[in-house]
């Protein structure tokens, strides 16, 4: 039997493992976004700003299409899960892009019962590890201006605010839907 959080390259994937992992985020702020352009000037800043009750947002199922990209992407062999005993309890699905060396975490995922235990860094350094023996210079990960526990944990493993897309999911994320936030660790 397994330790609880033993942390191992992902080698299969279950749809029940990711609507079970793949759940969502509560969040009591958000980043503002705005952005002022002149022919001469662009600026975009982001404002961290309480919010007045907290806000939770759940994900909805993922599409058959997204799934076996996923799915294909285990053969790269830079995903990994973390298990209590067969339980898969973490998980980062990842895909590295041959043409800039990057690796991109598609999904990075703990369950709420094994949060705050060290698990999320574990799987974090573990992918540092693993995309520096490929050869890799960076790991991009992608969220929400709204999913500020997100952007603080990253920020803690050494990533670093790299890019803000306004109309990454659709044409009325700016101003004041979910914005794209590219967070990058370098190697």
């Amino acid at each position: 039997m397994d330790e609880i959080g033993v942390v191992r390259v992902l080698d299969r994937l279950e749809w029940d493992d990711l609507r079970r992992l793949v759940t969502g985020y509560t969040t009591s702020a958000r980043y503002v976004v705005n952005k002022t352009e002149t022919a001469a000037h662009t600026t975009i800043t982001l404002q961290l700003l309480p919010l007045p009750e907290p806000h939770t947002r759940r994900y909805s199922h993922i599409e058959e299409e997204t799934y076996q990209r996923y799915t294909a992407a285990l053969s790269h062999r830079l995903s990994l899960g973390a298990y209590d005993g067969d339980l898969l309890v973490g998980l980062a699905l990842a895909e590295p892009q041959a043409w800039n060396r990057s690796l991109w975490v598609w999904e990075f995922h703990v369950t709420e019962t094994h949060r705050r235990q060290g698990l999320g860094r574990r799987m974090m350094d573990s992918l540092a590890e693993l995309a520096r023996a490929a050869g890799l210079r960076v790991i991009v990960c992608e969220t929400q201006n709204t999913n500020v526990p997100a952007i603080h944990f990253y920020r803690q493993l050494g990533f670093e605010l790299d890019g803000i897309d306004l109309s990454y999911y659709t044409n009325e994320d700016y101003p004041d839907g979910e914005i794209a936030v590219f967070m990058k660790r370098r190697l």
